[in-house]
């Protein structure tokens, strides 16, 4: 890899004034709009999520990284925020309004598990705004065939219960998210940190009562025959959070579909396969079809 591929790119950040509340938005590099949402555990913002992707992925686009409301530096949802609507449609409602006042009309959209389920609504909400979709194990577009709460699912509600946050149940954590943990061992230290914050923890409290209350995520994979935009699917063999069983569906009813799956590989196939997953993004929205 040269050089160039290895630098780290300059992050533009604002902090966007929505209705809802204030949006924080890093963005890098030139060319057609990625917005890629970030994940729902403890302590994940969109760069912490994405930032070893940069330097491949802004070569080719301008990527913007939103944190998604109650995460990272934007503003929390209260109660009665949760219990009016689901946390993917205030994401959704959040997102919209931030990319208008940034005037971006069309753009690429990508998602991680909970960010997922927010690309697969935006997707529903603003079709003819979405050029292609990029999905890794979404949230609520999934069906599985097993019980759930899954593996990942419980280790997400535990992390804040009980004695609360510890290093060692952030190591935990991510030995549940990845196939190999001992190769993001150092991750961990900087993942409990970002976890900390005290108003994310409140938020965090209120966004698992506003699951359990709802039964779990929106069902999306009523909906995804609506989908419209071309989209990639990207999944761990290993994954036990979003399972690869819950892919089906979404294979059988998204009209113009394809799906990757990486052996040894769990619910962060961002980092965990960064070098293929940078390769299948690029090539897949830089693609021109007749």
């Amino acid at each position: 890899m040269s050089p160039t591929q290895t630098e780290e790119p300059k992050l533009v950040e604002h902090l966007v004034h929505t209705p809802l509340g204030e949006i924080a938005v890093s963005e890098s590099g030139a060319g057609p709009a990625l917005v890629m949402l970030h994940g729902g555990g403890p302590g994940a913002s969109a760069v912490a999520n994405y930032h070893q992707n940069l330097p491949a992925l802004t070569r080719h686009f301008r990527v913007i990284l939103p944190d998604q409301p109650g995460f990272g530096g934007s503003y929390r949802p209260t109660e009665e925020d949760l219990d009016a609507r689901s946390i993917t449609e205030i994401t959704v409602d959040a997102l919209v309004r931030t990319l208008d006042a940034l005037g971006i009309d069309t753009f690429h959209l990508l998602g991680n598990s909970l960010g997922g389920a927010a690309a697969i609504a935006t997707a529903l909400k603003v079709p003819d705004r979405v050029e292609k979709l990029v999905l890794m194990a979404p949230g609520g577009g999934w069906l599985p065939f097993g019980p759930t709460p899954t593996e990942g699912q419980k280790a997400m509600f535990r992390y804040y219960n009980g004695e609360g946050p510890t290093l060692k149940k952030m190591r935990d954590f991510i030995g549940v998210m990845t196939a190999e943990p001992r190769r993001w061992a150092d991750t961990a230290q900087a993942r409990y940190e970002a976890s900390l914050d005290e108003s994310h923890i409140a938020f965090y409290h209120r966004y698992n009562a506003a699951f359990a209350k709802r039964h779990g995520m929106d069902p999306l994979w009523q909906q995804v025959h609506r989908i419209k935009a071309p989209t990639l699917l990207l999944w761990g063999r290993d994954d036990r959070t979003i399972t690869l069983d819950g892919a089906q569906l979404m294979l059988k009813q998204i009209r113009d579909v394809q799906l990757h799956v990486f052996g040894g590989c769990g619910h962060w196939v961002q980092l965990e396969r960064q070098a293929e997953f940078e390769r299948l993004v690029t090539d897949f929205l830089k693609e021109n079809r007749p």
